[in-house]
């Protein structure tokens, strides 16, 4: 490691072969080794010694609604960015809706990164969106760089990026399909949705009863069906449902590309503690009953759900109303979803290892960007986290980052507290003080 910058030393550095103590050698952003923990530090490095925090990989969070630009007053990159940089997210990928424009055309995705430029505090790419109409977009905007195509099969909750019907998915998924991109899905069945009651009001369980689980299970099958005649690769974003677990078990088994992801809100929140009139608990799917959340632990463990995402989709207060029916749906995540993830996953048995592989490298392989993040290892970025897993925080609604500092996780204890953030070799975040932004915009494949 003679050519090292920098030498992160701790008696705890997770690596893809496990935990062990180590020295890290940083050059020019990038991870040059790793070591010994007692290698002798070359002249001229710098050592930053971690002691006994945990040094881990950055989190890479593929599912984030940024909002910027046109409903930047929802977020925005550089509020969105300091909040992930806070919680050990290094790279996160901007969900195509919410902003105006929508990244559904090249030149909506220049806007995007034109307005992210100057303000990405962590690494920042784009998903593309999948609409009706917008077929002869999905070509360019992949060779643009895109790491993939949004799709909704139900109402998405904004006019400007509509649902596909089963049809329409079909013609996008053929060209996706035609490049071998990827498609991700927000799988619930409109169909059922319009049958289920639709009371509206503060009641939660009225909330729950509107969102069946059979919307998502319905949804979910159509798409395993079309994914399979047409050999194309899937996603499931934010499954919710336990149900749908055997029949993406038995695609997995017949051989379909299908990945499937959940969020630390399934994780660690239930519909059975939801306060009525608490639309910070609201989303889509929504957060289901006890039991169900047991099955989404046991499908992480067993490998049937893939990885963790915070699917942040934040708004201003002023439209989290008490009607759950009206309010809007999204829980705000960036900042904790680690220490959610961690709290909840040490009480079930599970190590940072594992949650690591859940948020880290397998988002990272997701998108295609297992060569250059996901692990502590020669050739990847120099991303990390440190973390302190043993030490406890209370949230404070007011300490978040976040622009509008509305969290489902208020007056949570959690366990997880991250200590320095870094991003190329270099301290981003440490101790809530921030650097200038230091983010890069990436694209597929670069």
């Amino acid at each position: 490691m003679s050519d090292a910058q920098l030498v992160l030393r701790s008696t705890r550095v997770i690596t893809p072969e496990g935990t062990r103590a180590a020295s890290v050698a940083v050059a020019d952003g990038k991870i040059t080794a790793v070591l010994p923990y007692d290698a002798e530090v070359p002249s001229g490095a710098r050592l930053e010694d971690l002691g006994d925090d945990v040094l881990l990989p950055g989190l890479v969070d593929t599912h984030v609604h940024v909002n910027d630009p046109g409903r930047t007053e929802w977020e925005g990159f550089w509020t969105a960015t300091r909040a992930a940089a806070a919680g050990g997210i290094t790279t996160l990928v901007d969900m195509p809706l919410n902003s105006l424009p929508p990244t559904t055309t090249v030149e909506h995705l220049r806007t995007k990164q034109d307005v992210a430029a100057d303000k990405a505090h962590i690494d920042v790419g784009f998903w593309g969106g999948a609409l009706p109409g917008n077929v002869k977009d999905l070509r360019p905007l992949h060779e643009a760089g895109v790491f993939g195509f949004k799709a909704f099969l139900s109402p998405s909750g904004v006019d400007e990026f509509p649902h596909l019907t089963q049809d329409q998915l079909a013609q996008s998924l053929a060209e996706i399909a035609s490049f071998d991109g990827l498609l991700i899905v927000h799988a619930e069945d409109p169909h059922h949705l319009d049958a289920a009651p639709q009371q509206g009001g503060p009641k939660y369980a009225d909330f729950l009863a509107s969102r069946p689980r059979d919307a998502e299970d319905t949804a979910i099958a159509q798409l395993i069906a079309q994914a399979r005649r047409l050999h194309a690769r899937v996603h499931v974003l934010h499954l919710s449902s336990s149900d749908a677990l055997p029949l993406i078990a038995e695609a997995r088994r017949e051989g379909l590309r299908i990945t499937v992801e959940t969020c630390p809100h399934y994780l660690t929140l239930t519909a059975e503690e939801v306060p009525d009139g608490a639309s910070e608990f609201k989303c889509c799917p929504p957060i289901r009953e006890s039991a169900n959340q047991d099955l989404l632990w046991q499908a992480l463990a067993d490998g049937t759900i893939d990885c963790v995402v915070t699917d942040h989709s934040p708004s201003t207060a002023d439209l989290k109303t008490e009607d759950f029916a009206t309010a809007w749906g999204g829980i705000s995540g960036l900042q904790l979803s680690l220490a959610a993830v961690w709290t909840e996953a040490r009480k079930r048995g599970h190590g940072l290892e594992d949650v690591v592989r859940w948020m880290s490298a397998r988002t990272a392989e997701l998108v295609g960007l297992d060569n250059r993040k996901g692990a502590i290892e020669a050739g990847r970025d120099a991303d990390f986290a440190v973390l302190a897993p043993d030490e406890t925080f209370t949230v404070d609604p007011a300490a978040l980052q976040h622009r509008n500092r509305v969290t489902a996780y208020a007056g949570r204890t959690l366990y997880g507290v991250v200590k320095s953030t870094w991003l190329r070799g270099e301290r981003i975040v440490a101790d809530g003080e921030f650097t200038e932004p230091k983010g890069q915009l990436l694209t597929r494949d670069h």
